[in-house]
């Protein structure tokens, strides 16, 4: 039986939506979570997908909250990730600062946009209970929600919200970008090791190909206009932010650390074990 791949599609995912379109559903299938990586979540939780390939803070903190549906068994991209502070178009919100002890919309309980939330407050010094939070569920519910004021503003990456600012439907009143690489991949603890261990080696293929300067240069920009209808001058600045790993297999240890830091996960008494969080039957420690 294939393997049921849970991913978003954004412009992140071209590496694997290009394996994907050469595999023809041979040895995995992809399940579209476009609600983000608390949809992800729930949906490993469910058993309905196998692996998914998804934001780091809400998978690390989802294993650190308790959380065993799912370890670690690999990375997917190894910069950071750059949210966006997103308002309504005529909303009295015009800085980051403005948005203290109001509500944000998020996308589920979990998702990246809550636990960014966390970050941004972290930041801001702003106690975390006091963070208020409205479920919005997708980008369409989020924006809806900044433009009839039930919520101040929301958090997603920047170049995926770009082009709802840039047909004025919403407007960006900040950043912030993660203090770790942003996707990892998780698997439910169930599935087959060996079958993980060939998917991750293919992909890693494609994700070299689509890293090479060659790729960068043409193919790359002509695959993502044609799947995501961005512009040109778009792709080519978020290709000056993201790079990818040399292979999809490791996991540094370090990152989850830069959770306890950044305030995204409490550590308990004694610290975590890192084999409540990979699997190292699987992944590489680096």
């Amino acid at each position: 039986m294939p393997l049921r791949i849970g991913y978003v599609r954004e412009h992140f995912s071209s590496p694997l939506l290009q394996f994907s379109e050469d595999d023809q559903d041979k040895t995995f299938t992809l399940v579209e979570c476009p609600s983000g990586t608390g949809q992800l979540i729930s949906r490993l939780t469910k058993d309905e997908i196998d692996v998914a390939i998804a934001l780091t803070d809400p998978l690390i903190s989802g294993i650190a909250n308790g959380s065993k549906a799912y370890k670690l068994v690999g990375r997917y991209v190894s910069t950071p990730l750059n949210w966006a502070v997103i308002t309504g178009i005529d909303s009295k919100y015009n800085s980051i600062a403005d948005l203290k002890d109001t509500t944000m919309g998020i996308s589920r309980l979990g998702s990246g946009s809550q636990t960014m939330a966390y970050v941004m407050g972290l930041q801001q010094n702003w106690p975390s209970e006091d963070l208020k939070f409205k479920i919005n569920n997708d980008i369409r519910g989020l924006i809806d929600s900044v433009n009839d004021n039930s919520s101040s503003a929301f958090m997603w990456e920047w170049f995926t919200t770009k082009p709802f600012a840039d047909a004025k439907e919403c407007r960006f009143i900040g950043s912030v970008p993660t203090p770790w690489p942003s996707w990892l991949i998780a698997a439910q603890p169930k599935t087959d090791a060996e079958e993980l261990k060939a998917f991750l080696s293919k992909l890693s293929t494609y994700v070299a190909a689509f890293d090479s300067a060659e790729s960068r240069a043409s193919r790359n920009v002509e695959f993502i206009k044609s799947k995501f209808g961005y512009p040109e001058e778009d792709i080519q600045a978020w290709m000056k932010t993201v790079g990818y790993p040399s292979d999809c297999f490791g996991h540094r240890v370090n990152g989850d650390q830069r959770h306890i830091e950044a305030g995204v996960v409490k550590s308990p008494e004694g610290g975590f074990k890192i084999d409540d969080f990979v699997d190292s039957g699987v992944a590489k420690l680096l």
